[in-house]
Order: C-alpha cells, then structure tokens, then sequence
C-alpha cells in the first residue's frame, strides 16, 4: 500500500512539474509575443513620425519657395517703381508731389499744357 501511495504521490509531482513546465513556457511565449507587438507598435509609431516630418519639411520647402518668388516679385516690382516717376497729387494745398527714383519733388503751381 505504501508503494502505491508513494507512485501515486509520484505521479502527481510528475503531472504538477509538467503543468508547471507548460505554465513557464506559456507565458514565455505570451510574453515573447508581446515584446514582439511591442516592437511593431514602436516601428509603426517610428514610421509614422518619419512620414509626418518628412511631410512637414516639404510643406516648410513649398513655403520657402514660395516667399522666396514672392520676394523676387516684390523686389522687381520695387525696382520698377523706383524706374519711373510716380505722382500724388496733395488735396490739401493742390500740390503735386513727383517721385522718381526715390527723391520726392513739390510742384505747388503748375498748369496743363496749352495746345
């Protein structure tokens, strides 16, 4: 009876070492798994990052094209302005103020041509 007892007894320390076994590799796998995911969350999110800054450097590209034909335009603009004589005439005293390349004359009398 003993001897039964004692295989009996045997037999389910053999069956606990197993599910034990079984319990440990279970959760190293789970746990492998989950590093696994972990990991691809990480790359994706990474991927994610490295598309968004690389859409924003091209959007911060176009805009500095952009301004830069906008300064170009403004500067040709400027320079054609400064070329030619610009009037204003001054509803206050009548008088005819001229500009040309950036030094201002003041006419207070002037009259049309005559034909």
């Amino acid at each position: 009876m003993l001897w039964r007892i004692k295989s009996l007894v045997d037999k389910f320390v053999e069956e606990v070492k197993a599910e034990v076994e079984a319990d440990v590799e279970d959760r190293m796998r789970k746990e492998k798994e989950n590093q696994i995911e972990r990991e691809q969350e990480a790359t994706e999110r990474e991927a994610d990052w490295e598309a968004e800054l690389s859409r924003r450097e091209a959007e911060i590209a176009r805009q500095e094209l952009k301004l830069r034909m906008e300064k170009e335009e403004f500067e040709n603009e400027k320079r054609g302005l400064l070329t030619r004589p610009t009037f204003i005439q001054d509803d206050k005293d009548g008088a005819l103020e001229i500009t040309v390349n950036g030094d201002k004359y003041r006419c207070l009398r002037f009259a049309k041509a005559k034909r």
